[in-house]
């Protein structure tokens, strides 16, 4: 083998084998069969500890053998760590209890997938947060604000990335309903406290010449307040220090701009960096001068950073700390540290207590979950047999590679700690069918130069260099909207981004190493001779553009009626995602299955409702949660009391719930989209021609209308995993746009005598078998989804479909006439701006090492 398909091998490897190790374990162990596997030392002791823990939990003292354990060991004074002596500690951890809560919490996340199931599938904790009364005096309009703001800064608490997937939305005046999936109270009781944490930092000045421990309590200071900075000694004892701070704090975390966790270079230990804007700079400068100055001998001044009315740190201050940066010192472990660093990054200007917490069950049925999970099984055999029986012996390679993609995706998913929805693994399947784009896109050309009479190993190597620049604009295009998406995007809008930039990247990395691998290595060894492929619509000779005018016509008027139709229906296209709704909490004898009422909601035409199992902490029992359209909740109720009049209904508690899609996350949409055409038409124009970049604006934009439109006009709401759906329709028209661009770039430069007319046309025809067999991929995945999925699945498959025959039509019939147009029809008009295919420098380099 040569050196370039050595390096394939081995990066492919090096990457797979990093993906399966983020997936292992693929299902979660118990953690009382997986804690006594990893036992390696005193295991006589260590079974004494756990029938001691399993004693408690039968006797319904602890919920659980984790907690247990826990408490036994903090009890009884015992050091977990020494019956797994292979598992590395910090050394700076000294303290007991400290010890055993991480290497707990390390034991429960490694018995764990790290890609757990979304509260879809299997359900997870969820906790009310209550904020207090705001009294008469308070603006209703400033406390909404301040609940919504709240909101926002617990979901980048909970889900910084955008791909955790909790459910995080308002309900009624002063409270805030939070779900996290993949928890159990059973091992996570205080899963709600770093999310409800306000993070008001003050830094504050330290008495210097009275002692706490030395000063009559008749003489304590005015406006200073008594606080305890605890500290562990070298023996892992806890030490008391106390300080008078002064109550009036010199600075605050409104002028933190970003924090971050560092080592300290002293200690080895963890600390926390935390850097002001330029005002909050200047003033602790000064702040810090002003100390400085006030010292003598034996009197150091200290600065106090106070956390939540808790005293982190006390440093001396020697002199003027320029630069706006301030550090946190303690005893943090990595984990600690990253905490607070979060909570500072995002801190909250309303207090929050935890007024109760529940378990919630899987908001689908399983059947719906079964459904849902057989559809994408059917929707990736699809694929595979299609791109087996259309390509053959490359089709087969391609699925391999697909299989090797998937891997790769989960993997890269699994390590930012993402969550797996029944939409998520639907959205997998129609990854899948994109992302065999790249390899058909190398397949066609290499079809091409196979009818030139060039052999296979150069066909091969020509196919890919004559690819390669649709694949790299393609996907440069797509992975710059996603990074949009990602920087001005939140929640599911910022988590698709991530999860589109991603499938970019394995993509692309799946066609130019994993699958040119293997047929070079298939090529170059002689087992394969000949390639095989069927073939379809070749040589096709279509004049598009005499139908531009009446194509580009009747497609406007039905995005102009979509539009209509949205204005007309207003906030009903709406679904309880955006919308909110009313909530009742219902009792019962005999517990419903949730099939059965959503069929009873949908005999009676009563709009959307979503039933949801929960079971109180601390109390031994379930009750339903009945989600539905504002104002129908009675409706919905009396329908299914008429409908099962044996199971003993009743309504406990009604409230009114706000949207889990906030206008925030609504507005970061908006922005993002707008931003990423802004984006898509610089960069077109700067790689192709402002002529390009204005038809694929054109062409996105129209596609994105017509989605929606449709998808309004068959009389159906928009939910969460809509916005996914929509977004991805985005992502698909880009590349199947810039595909027929960087053809016709190419033919203007080979064909100098055409009209530009025909050398539109002569494109279209040209990417028409790749355009085809994408879409025909593409739309086996779809269909399957559409036809064996229900409910979520079937509206996000429904809006794809359209996404994926709006966007084939909108490459041909928008982008196309409107570059047309823009260049009056005239190719003097495009050769006079900049029209030269791009020269990547790794393209020349690997003509070069041949």
């Amino acid at each position: 083998m040569t050196g370039s398909i050595y390096w394939k091998l081995i990066v492919a490897s090096l990457v797979v084998t990093w993906a399966i190790v983020n997936l292992i374990p693929l299902r979660d162990t118990p953690f009382e069969d997986y804690i006594t596997e990893q036992v390696s030392a005193h295991e006589d002791a260590f079974q004494e500890l756990m029938e001691q823990a399993r004693g408690k939990v039968e006797a319904g003292e602890q919920p659980s053998v984790f907690m247990a354990m826990k408490r036994i060991a903090s009890e009884d004074g015992i050091d977990i760590s020494r019956f797994f002596p292979h598992i590395p500690l910090e050394r700076s951890l000294v303290n007991v209890d400290r010890r055993n809560d991480i290497l707990m919490a390390e034991l429960l996340r490694r018995s764990q997938p790290k890609l757990q199931p979304g509260l879809d599938l299997r359900g997870g904790v969820a906790f009310i947060l209550r904020a207090p009364d705001p009294g008469d005096d308070v603006d209703p309009r400033q406390r909404e604000d301040q609940l919504k703001k709240a909101i926002e800064i617990i979901r980048s608490r909970a889900d910084g990335l955008g791909v955790a997937e909790p459910v995080i939305r308002p309900v009624g005046e002063n409270r805030i309903e939070v779900q996290l999936p993949g928890l159990t109270t059973r091992d996570n009781p205080d899963a709600a406290d770093e999310l409800s944490k306000p993070a008001l930092l003050e830094f504050s000045m330290v008495h210097r010449d009275l002692d706490p421990r030395t000063t009559p309590e008749d003489q304590q200071p005015p406006n200073y307040r008594l606080l305890t900075l605890e500290r562990y000694n070298e023996e892992g004892e806890v030490e008391e220090i106390p300080y008078f701070v002064h109550r009036i704090p010199e600075l605050t975390g409104e002028r933190v701009t970003n924090a971050f966790v560092s080592m300290a270079e002293m200690t080895g230990g963890y600390e926390v960096i935390i850097e002001f804007d330029s005002e909050g700079g200047r003033r602790f400068a000064d702040l810090t001068r002003r100390i400085s100055e006030e010292n003598r001998p034996g009197s150091i001044g200290q600065l106090a950073i106070v956390l939540d009315g808790q005293l982190y740190s006390a440093p001396t201050v020697r002199q003027e700390i320029r630069g706006g940066r301030a550090t946190i010192t303690g005893r943090f472990t990595q984990r600690e540290a990253e905490e607070l660093a979060n909570v500072l990054n995002n801190p909250l200007d309303l207090p929050l207590e935890l007024e109760e917490m529940y378990e919630v069950g899987p908001t689908l049925a399983e059947d719906s979950i079964r459904q849902g999970v057989n559809a994408a099984l059917y929707g990736a055999l699809l694929v595979i047999a299609f791109m087996i029986a259309y390509y053959m012996f490359a089709g087969i390679v391609a699925c391999i590679t697909l299989g090797l993609n998937l891997v790769i995706i989960l993997g890269v998913l699994s390590s930012l700690g993402a969550t797996l929805t029944l939409p998520g693994i639907a959205g997998i399947v129609l990854t899948m069918g994109i992302a065999v784009d790249a390899n058909i896109l190398v397949f066609e050309r290499i079809r091409e130069e196979l009818k030139l009479g060039k052999k296979l190993s150069t066909a091969l190597t020509s196919g890919y260099e004559k690819a390669l620049s649709a694949i790299v604009d393609a996907n440069i295009t797509t992975l710059l909207t996603a990074g949009i998406l990602i920087y001005f995007g939140s929640g599911p809008v910022k988590g698709f981004g991530v999860t589109l930039a991603i499938g970019v990247f394995t993509s692309m990395f799946g066609a130019l190493v994993i699958t040119r691998f293997f047929l070079e290595v298939m090529v170059n060894s002689g087992f394969l001779k000949k390639l095989s492929m069927l073939s379809v619509l070749q040589d096709s000779k279509i004049d598009f553009l005499k139908y531009r005018k009446i194509a580009f016509a009747t497609s406007w008027a039905i995005v102009l009626m979509g539009i209509g139709v949205i204005v007309y229906k207003g906030d009903r296209i709406y679904g309880i995602d955006f919308a909110g709704g009313d909530e009742l909490i219902i009792q019962f004898d005999e517990r419903l299955s949730t099939i059965d009422i959503e069929q009873v909601a949908a005999q009676n035409n009563l709009g959307e409702v979503l039933p949801v199992y929960q079971s109180l902490i601390g109390e031994d029992r379930v009750t339903l949660r009945l989600q539905t359209e504002p104002d129908r909740g009675t409706e919905v109720f009396a329908a299914l009391d008429e409908a099962f009049p044996g199971a003993g209904l009743t309504v406990v508690g009604e409230n009114r719930i706000g949207p889990a899609v906030g206008a925030e996350i609504q507005r970061n949409a908006f922005i993002a989209i707008g931003v990423a055409l802004i984006g898509i038409l610089l960069y077109v124009a700067l790689r192709f021609e402002m002529g390009y970049g204005v038809g694929a604006v054109a062409a996105v934009v129209h596609d994105l209308l017509m989605v929606i439109g449709i998808f309004v006009l068959s009389g159906r709401q928009l939910s969460a995993p809509m916005v996914a759906a929509i977004l991805m329709v985005a992502g698909y028209s880009i590349n199947d746009t810039i595909v027929a661009f960087d053809r016709m770039r190419e033919e203007l430069g080979l064909d100098p005598n055409s009209s530009l007319k025909d050398i539109i046309n002569k494109s279209i025809n040209k990417v028409l078998p790749r355009t085809i067999i994408t879409s025909v991929t593409t739309l086996l995945a779809t269909s399957a989804l559409y036809i064996f999925g229900g409910g979520v699945i079937n509206d996000f498959s429904f809006t794809f479909i359209v996404g994926i025959l709006t966007g084939t039509f909108s490459s041909i019939f928008i982008a196309s006439p409107v570059f047309f147009w823009w260049h009056k029809g005239d190719r003097r008009h495009v050769e006079e701006r900049r029209d030269v295919l791009p020269n990547y420098e790794w393209s020349s380099s690997t003509k070069a090492a041949r």
